[in-house]
């Protein structure tokens, strides 16, 4: 799980130390992620099943996708699909994956890079491997985000964002314990790269074996860690946690988190959001506010409205 690393995570800014006074978050709820096919059959964790709605605003849905060592001839992706009303972010850790859209966005996504794309008012595109991995097979891990327009948004221009690895702000622990990779939004003072209409904040967050990390986290945004490989605990209750859970943390200044002793790291994708708090309609590749606007988002699909392939 190579995504964004470096050879010496002392030389990079250190997380604070919480301040005095701060509200460490309870842990909420942990839940598992079922498995299931996406698009042309690739293997998904579902790491948002389970979770209440209110507890994911503004996010949508979340797709662990892989962890997955091809076979030549094996790799698959998705065919032409459409969007409307939302955000896909795709990142990848292993693996590489190219984009196209109705819009003209497009390029090559590979370790640590990541995809970002407002379908807004409507928008058609394919997510797929290079054909040359296609024929040489090899591990494809990453994961696919849904986070959600605002009412005012939902009919924005779509656009296309290619964040590569370089690009995201890379932070350490005080003790240098754990790496924590920011692609979005902002932490400690430190932005990502990624440009967002809903404030938020995403994160990967690498804990070496053995240790802990605690994050300062905006109290106004909900909180979300999904376990991408190994185990560890959440919390200052110390909950364990192992790959394929999702941890719901409640109000507070800051997120706790340790992996367990051994040889393996524990690989954390920390998300969280200020909630929208407004009504979800929501079929197949629509996500609006009322029923009569998803209607209209099939019909204008079906019309070709949102472009050709």
């Amino acid at each position: 799980m190579p995504a964004v690393t470096v050879d010496n995570v002392l030389a990079l800014p250190r997380i604070s130390t919480p301040q005095p006074g701060s509200a460490d978050r309870p842990v909420r709820a942990v839940t598992t992620a079922p498995t299931g096919y996406e698009g042309e059959g690739f293997p998904v964790r579902r790491a948002f099943a389970g979770v209440d709605m209110k507890y994911l605003d503004p996010f949508i849905h979340m797709d662990q996708m892989g962890e997955v060592n091809y076979a030549p001839g094996e790799p698959k992706g998705t065919p032409w699909h459409p969007h409307r009303g939302f955000e896909t972010v795709t990142y990848m850790i292993d693996g590489i994956m190219d984009h196209q859209d109705s819009h003209g966005g497009g390029g090559s996504i590979t370790g640590g890079d990541t995809q970002w794309m407002t379908a807004g008012s409507g928008i058609l595109h394919i997510e797929a491997p290079p054909e040359h991995l296609v024929v040489s097979g090899g591990l494809f891990h990453g994961v696919q985000l849904w986070v959600n327009l605002p009412r005012s948004n939902k009919m924005a221009a779509p656009r296309y964002q290619d964040i590569t690895g370089r690009e995201v702000a890379l932070l350490s622990s005080p003790d240098g314990g754990a790496l924590v990779r920011v692609i979005a939004g902002e932490m400690d003072g430190h932005e990502g790269p990624g440009s967002t209409y809903t404030p938020i904040t995403l994160s990967h967050v690498t804990v070496a074996p053995g240790a802990s990390v605690t994050l300062p986290w905006n109290a106004r945004y909900n909180a979300i860690a999904y376990v991408l490989g190994g185990s560890g605990t959440v919390g200052t209750e110390r909950r364990p946690v192992r790959t394929g859970q999702t941890t719901v943390y409640g109000s507070g200044d800051t997120l706790t988190f340790a992996a367990a002793e051994g040889t393996e790291s524990m690989e954390m994708f920390v998300l969280g959001g200020e909630p929208i708090r407004e009504p979800v309609a929501m079929a197949g590749p629509f996500v609006m506010n009322t029923k009569a606007e998803v209607l209209q988002a099939f019909e204008d699909f079906q019309s070709g409205r949102f472009g050709q392939p």
